[in-house]
């Protein structure tokens, strides 16, 4: 009998030894009771290591994931508002996912003796929270407007915006956010709310469509005014600058011309004083040009104008010389006259005397 005593006495102390000390790791809240009622808590990030207790049943631990947890929400379907009628307006399904821990001490203030009193597991953490953040977010999504949540591209800052808003909204520091209330009543800190999708459900897709194509007609719109207003500004432009190379161009032009006249001048005087008579007989020859190319039947001159003094007294072709007669040739039946001493040249003498 006493060989059976020894060895349970042995796993009786082992049994007493185990289940009087207890570990905390640095990823867990240790929840420690006695008799059931909270005598401390454990936090793994500042209280890891090995720990004493009562034994079983005196004391007991329930151990607690303190890293952070998300999930995601049941894709809820909420009514937008129409805002000229103040009615409600078409549905829309949202999705979004939320990001929450199990708050720690806070003060005097024990979040996971709080979340073992309100809540006690993670799914019912999961179910609260889902409860309280849907019906938070149907009553901001019904203060806007369908258009207010439709992404039409150049609009889609405008929508990340306002969903930022509302996220902040969420997660309000006040004493009526989510964020305050969930740390109060279920030791439950919420770290995150994120609006991930926006779908609509079949019935209002042709409406919505319609809204898409009713916005870029408009921006269509917008697209050709503005094209308009830019072709009239250029259009201007262009008959300002044609204007000013225009003038410059006359300008130009008039100069050239006056350089021309004058170097015309200068040569027309230049010829002048070379020969004064060629000069007026050529600007006679062209004044005749000039009164003759008029194409008229009858001219009445006046013969005492110097002017006409070559048409009524042209000058006379000069006189020219008569060309001497040609030799008459020689008969061949006369006989050659000799030549005598006298007619001969006398001979040079030698030496060029």
């Amino acid at each position: 009998m006493r060989i059976l005593l020894y060895p349970l006495a042995i796993l009786g102390a082992v049994w007493l030894v185990s289940s009087a000390l207890f570990t905390v790791d640095r990823a867990e809240y240790v929840y420690l009771t006695q008799f059931g009622r909270h005598v401390g808590t454990y936090d793994g990030r500042t209280d890891a290591g090995l720990h004493v207790k009562w034994p079983w049943p005196v004391q007991s631990v329930l151990r607690f994931d303190n890293r952070l947890q998300f999930f995601d929400l049941q894709e809820t379907q909420l009514l937008t508002k129409d805002a000229e009628r103040g009615t409600v307006d078409k549905p829309l399904l949202i999705g979004a996912y939320v990001c929450w821990r199990i708050a720690g001490k806070d003060g005097g203030h024990d979040g996971v003796d709080q979340f073992v009193r309100a809540v006690g597991t993670a799914q019912q953490a999961r179910s609260i929270l889902e409860q309280r953040i849907i019906s938070q977010l149907g009553a901001e999504i019904s203060e806007l407007s369908l258009d207010d949540l439709i992404s039409t591209g150049a609009a889609k800052k405008k929508i990340d915006e306002r969903m930022e808003e509302i996220r902040g909204r969420l997660l309000g520091q006040d004493s009526a956010g989510l964020h305050e209330l969930a740390r109060r009543d279920y030791g439950i800190e919420l770290v995150d709310i994120r609006l991930r999708r926006f779908n609509y459900p079949p019935s209002v897709r042709s409406e919505i469509f319609a809204r898409i194509v009713s916005e870029r007609q408009k921006k269509v719109a917008d697209y050709t005014t503005e094209g308009e207003e830019k072709a009239v500004d250029i259009e201007s432009k262009a008959r300002r600058e044609a204007r000013d190379i225009e003038t410059r161009a006359r300008a130009e032009k008039k100069r050239q011309e006056e350089r021309a006249n004058v170097l015309a001048d200068a040569i027309r005087n230049e010829a002048q004083s070379k020969d004064p008579d060629f000069y007026t007989f050529l600007q006679k020859l062209e004044a005749y040009q000039t009164i003759l190319s008029t194409g008229r039947d009858v001219l009445l001159l006046s013969g005492n104008h110097e002017l006409f003094d070559m048409l009524l007294k042209p000058p006379r072709a000069p006189t020219m010389p008569r060309p001497p007669a040609p030799a008459k040739p020689a008969d061949p039946s006369a006989k050659p006259t000799p030549m005598t001493q006298e007619t001969l040249p006398p001979p040079k003498a030698p030496g060029g005397a």
